[in-house]
């Protein structure tokens, strides 16, 4: 895996890239508004990192990682992405998004939804409980102590291999918290959403978590 493609260059996508440049990957960037809004940003990341469209980021991306508003998930392209690994990192708030009634419901995720629209694509949640800034000051070399961990759900067991190599290459531990349907377990307001988990303590989070209604309910 040679090249990311990001389509969504924001406070998570920007710093997913400096990661990856950091870390001996090339890197196309793309977002909704056209690769010439992207010129500080490339210049800053340097030569390994281009401009883009978001067709061209998800046909060159070996990885792809798809970091827009959620309400904006049907526009991510589908037939470039089949077969490739596609990580999600967005979240549900509806005062951005607007109402989803799925989501509402809880009957499915903000992944699967992501899923559903890319069926031959393999889509692994991950960045979505990390504060941006901290992607590029909390990362450490693998073996360190209390090394923070980061959570990751997925229907592929191979693709979340993957994207566990890259998590380590990017300095953090991984937690496998199971298929695209647990991925509620670290949705905003839930005990692993925001703060800074080692391994074990995110473990115990995520068991942790309940569901909006469950905590609607005082259960």
């Amino acid at each position: 895996m040679q090249t990311i493609g990001l389509i969504g260059a924001g406070h998570i996508g920007s710093q997913v890239a400096r990661l990856a440049v950091r870390n001996g990957y090339d890197v196309l960037v793309s977002n909704s508004r056209g690769p010439e809004t992207l010129k500080d940003l490339v210049a800053e990341l340097g030569p390994r990192a281009r401009a883009a469209t978001v067709l061209e980021a998800a046909r060159a991306g070996d990885i792809v990682v798809v970091t827009i508003p959620l309400k904006n998930y049907r526009q991510v392209p589908v037939q470039p992405l089949a077969g490739k690994i596609v990580i999600d990192t967005n979240n549900y708030y509806p005062q951005r998004d607007g109402q989803i009634r799925e989501l509402d419901e809880e009957s499915t995720t903000t992944s699967e939804l992501l899923q559903a629209h890319l069926p031959a694509s393999k889509v692994v949640k991950a960045f979505n409980h990390i504060y941006a800034a901290e992607l590029t000051t909390h990362g450490q070399p693998a073996g360190s102590p209390n090394r923070r961990a980061l959570a990751i759900f997925g229907n592929d067991a191979q693709a979340k291999e993957t994207v566990t190599r890259l998590l380590d290459q990017f300095g953090f531990d991984t937690v496998d918290g199971g298929r695209l349907a647990e991925s509620w377990r670290i949705q905003r307001d839930t005990p692993g959403y925001g703060p800074r988990r080692n391994a074990v303590e995110l473990r115990g989070d995520l068991a942790a978590a309940k569901r909006y209604k469950e905590k609607a309910h005082g259960a």
